[in-house]
């Protein structure tokens, strides 16, 4: 019995899992927050 090798589906099933750690990867992206003025920021709930 011949074995075949499916590339169309073997290129689909690449394709997908590349976008899904793309995705993964823009979602857990995360900007770090740096030298926050606390107080500006106090002082702008309390008006």
């Amino acid at each position: 019995m011949a074995v075949t090798q499916l590339k169309r589906k073997a290129k689909r099933n690449q394709a997908v899992a590349k976008n899904r750690v793309a995705t993964i990867k823009r979602l857990s992206l995360k900007l770090d927050v740096k030298r926050v003025d606390i107080e500006a920021l106090k002082a702008e709930f309390t008006k």
